[in-house]
């Protein structure tokens, strides 16, 4: 089959280009700005992408594939519908294409998505199952976010974004899950979301596609979970917990333990939120392979992790970069939350940059003073891109800054922008000689291109 991406040049569309042409298929694409790392990869994998959108494009293709940032008006869209051709969403595309005759185990809910699934996959691939994977992300060891897999599981991660401008329903609704799990549920994308109960409306949908001979497994410490699960009975449902006796896991004052040996656990992963994690992807796999509970518990303590997430960038004696891709107010208090437990004789610099659709949305101006509690500085961006939300719903970054200090009492600094940051830290530094230092890193994009300059600054600190 010949098939044509419209927007071709994201990175999960890039992904999926090259799992169809590893299925057999013609397959060949554009997008109107290709940049490295996916137009080097695209030409790698011999997909030869076109660069901008003109109607002859598709002219030959037996099937479209259309992005979710392409909108009506593009040349091939409209040549799409004109013509009558068949097309499909990405999401679409995944469940027709790579999930028929599978098990899917979906991960969504609005936190550590990507790493449960990168680590769902990892212990399956241990014990030697060889599921498919399809998330947005890459792992630490480098290990793409995609593998067309031999078994019969397919581990995926379940996106509650709308799926494409003829399809306004989630990425999830088309992955046909036999196991779903569900690691919180929280107000998020309000961009396309109008509060938290239209995107409960999704998640009531994911639930009744699970089967009655499938499972679904959620944390019990989500009232939102909770709320959208007590009526529902077409399906087991199992909850996780940390601590409590029937878990896996116990965490208590930092320390990570096997609930039943006792025996204490050191893994790559820090933070009660990714142990939460790790409880849920360690329960699916036990519930696939209930007699290898070692070798899986082995495989979660050599668990690279996964890059942007918890990422380490520099370390040295007393300094250490962290990078991660925090930005709801949830996700950034136990992403300062998990180092302080980690790493409790290290002063804490948080630098924030409000960059995705609803962080730079005042919806959680309030909710982002509180969750800097624990740091001992921050460092907080305009919102980036000021023109794409009104004055109106804009975050108030300078009222930010304020409440910040009133809620931690300790100081914050407002940045203009992301290189702002680097002449803050440079008169700030000086105040800490020969303090142990972490800087925590958080947001969803580029943070501007400031790392390299950032661990200079850093190794610079301790020669001086």
């Amino acid at each position: 089959m010949k098939i044509f991406l419209v927007g071709i040049g994201g990175i999960a569309m890039g992904n999926l280009a090259f799992m169809l042409k590893e299925q057999g298929h013609q397959v060949s694409g554009s997008d109107q700005n290709l940049y490295p790392p996916m137009s080097d990869k695209l030409i790698e994998w011999g997909l030869s992408p076109k660069s901008g959108y003109m109607a002859e494009n598709v002219a030959d293709a037996d099937l479209v594939i259309i992005g979710n940032a392409i909108s009506r008006g593009n040349p091939e869209v409209e040549a799409v519908l004109n013509s009558g051709k068949e097309y499909m969403s990405m999401a679409q595309a995944i469940g027709h294409f790579f999930l028929k005759g599978k098990k899917p185990i979906v991960i969504a809910g609005t936190h550590g998505k990507t790493t449960t699934t990168f680590l769902t996959h990892y212990l399956l691939s241990e014990i030697g199952l060889e599921p498919g994977l399809f998330v947005g992300g890459i792992r630490a060891d480098g290990f793409p976010g995609f593998a067309i897999g031999k078994g019969e599981y397919f581990v995926i991660e379940g996106d509650e974004y709308d799926s494409a401008f003829f399809d306004k329903s989630s990425k999830f609704l088309h992955y046909r899950p036999h196991y779903l799990v569900l690691n919180a549920l929280d107000f998020d994308h309000a961009d396309i979301f109008s509060d938290l109960e239209a995107i409960k409306v999704m998640f009531r949908r994911l639930l009744n596609l699970v089967p009655n001979h499938g499972k679904i497994f959620s944390w019990k410490g989500s009232k939102n979970l909770n709320s959208i699960l007590e009526t529902f009975k077409h399906a087991p449902v199992e909850y996780f917990e940390l601590g409590e006796k029937s878990s896996i896991f116990n965490f208590k004052k930092g320390i990570l333990s096997d609930i039943k040996s006792k025996k204490v656990l050191k893994p790559t992963l820090i933070g009660a939120h990714n142990y939460r994690n790790a409880e849920a992807a360690v329960r699916v796999c036990l519930q696939i392979a209930p007699n290898k509970k070692e070798e899986i518990l082995n495989a979660f303590l050599r668990f690279p992790g996964v890059k942007r997430r918890q990422e380490i960038l520099f370390k040295s004696e007393n300094s250490i970069l962290v990078e991660d891709f925090a930005h709801h107010p949830v996700a950034i208090y136990e992403t300062i939350k998990a180092h302080k437990e980690a790493y409790p004789d290290y002063k804490i610099f948080s630098l924030f940059e409000p960059r995705s659709a609803t962080s730079h949305r005042n919806v959680f101006q309030d909710d982002f003073a509180k969750c800097f509690k624990g740091s001992d500085s921050t460092f907080i961006t305009e919102v980036f891109q000021l023109n794409k939300v009104s004055s109106k719903n804009r975050l108030n970054v300078k009222r930010l800054i304020r409440d910040v200090e009133s809620k931690t009492n300790k100081p914050a600094f407002y940045c203009k922008e992301p290189k702002d940051i680097l002449a803050k830290l440079a008169k700030e530094l000086p105040k800490l000689k020969n303090k142990k230092l972490i800087i925590l890193a958080m947001s969803n994009g580029a943070f501007g291109g400031i790392y390299p300059e950032l661990k200079k600054l850093i190794s610079e600190r301790e020669t001086k």
